[in-house]
């Protein structure tokens, strides 16, 4: 039989105003929500029993109102690289992914969150945009990766700035961030909260596929970074690759990421572009980039395409993806090329996508091929 959902409510992904609703509501007033955030985010704590600071008859107050629950862990791979990937489950059995990228020197690394189970976006050179969108993420579900990641890497309590290895989020998973902003505001800045897991919003970078009207939001309330997804440089080849651009042009696009609040030389804005081989990847291509975001304060992540199993587009030829890299860098603007990370277990750029929901079909269809019934 399957277990009902637990009915109390999960503190995780309360914001500081909510959990001192949360706290007044068994009659605690505020200074208990401050307590209770310092163990959730800076100690890391699930088990209000550990919570030495709180009166026993409080923690016991405490368990029988709320939990604190994380998502649970379905399957950790790691990578050949020691890029780490896990399979996520949520309490209504929904799925997702997210992975950890460390750095170069593997002494610092990013955790990549993702933000609906599946996508609404379908570009066609995304594995995420072949399962279709499922639902939003809640922002328990989002800071909870991150928090997952701390405990994979036993970061408990937050290391300061110096030793930490989980030194940046990138919200470049599964889903479009900006069409769930609500949840993924209020987790960020549970993230970057002083007082608990305190990674700066310098160290956060926000990617959209081109959500024009979402973005000067996202710039005001957060500041975080911003990374958009652009991947061509006329309106005809991106309507095909990204349909969102037909809903939001690049004229449209580019006038947004003028205005993006706090975009700057010291704080410029990341034009994410996938280099498909034949597609958007010449010369003329990187030079129609470059008078596209004149006057921007930018910079370029190239990305040479990652297969993934079914897709229709190719990686481009080592020397065709330098050329295209020299051709930015000698008008001035950073173009690194990023190095493939954890692409033996498809956690690369474009390669994340849950499959729980074909493996539970297929081992569905076999029980039912055998005979066998599926447990309730």
């Amino acid at each position: 039989m399957k277990e009902s959902p637990d009915p109390r409510p999960n503190l995780i992904g309360l914001s500081r105003p909510q959990l001192v609703a949360a706290m007044a509501e068994i009659g605690e007033k505020p200074f208990r929500a401050k307590q209770i955030w310092h163990w959730l985010y800076h100690r890391g704590e699930s088990d209000f029993a550990a919570m030495s600071s709180i009166s026993k008859t409080m923690q016991a107050t405490l368990a029988e109102h709320f939990v604190v629950r994380r998502p649970q862990v379905e399957r950790a791979l790691l990578s050949s690289d020691t890029t780490r990937k896990w399979l996520l489950r949520f309490e209504d059995g929904q799925e997702a992914e997210t992975v950890y990228i460390p750095d170069g020197d593997e002494e610092r690394g990013a955790a990549c969150v993702s933000t609906q189970v599946g996508c609404t976006l379908t570009c066609r050179f995304c594995h995420t945009g072949t399962q279709l969108l499922v639902r939003n993420l809640t922002a328990a579900e989002i800071v909870g990766q991150v928090m997952v990641a701390r405990d994979t890497l036993g970061e408990w309590p937050t290391p300061d700035d110096v030793g930490r290895k989980l030194s940046n989020v990138v919200v470049m998973g599964m889903g479009e961030p900006l069409y769930n902003f609500e949840n993924v505001a209020t987790a960020l800045e549970i993230v970057m909260d002083g007082e608990g897991i305190g990674i700066s919003r310098r160290r956060i970078t926000l990617s959209t596929s081109g959500v024009v009207p979402m973005m000067r939001e996202c710039g005001a309330r957060l500041g975080v970074n911003l990374a958009v997804s652009l991947h061509a440089v006329t309106d005809e080849l991106r309507d095909r690759l990204m349909p969102i651009n037909k809903k939001y042009p690049l004229k449209e696009l580019i006038q947004a990421c003028r205005d993006y609040p706090g975009a700057s030389n010291a704080r410029r804005i990341t034009f994410e572009y996938i280099l498909l081989k034949g597609v958007n990847d010449s010369p003329a291509d990187a030079r129609a980039l470059l008078a596209l975001i004149k006057g921007l304060p930018a910079k370029f992540n190239l990305i040479p395409f990652n297969p993934w199993p079914g897709s229709d587009f190719e990686t481009p030829e080592v020397r065709s993806v330098k050329a295209f890299s020299d051709i930015l860098q000698d008008a001035g603007y950073s173009a690194p090329i990023r190095l493939p990370r954890g692409r033996d277990i498809l956690a690369a750029c474009g390669q994340l996508r849950s499959e729980s929901q074909r493996e539970k079909a297929s081992r569905a269809k076999a029980r039912a091929e055998s005979g066998l019934e599926d447990p309730c």
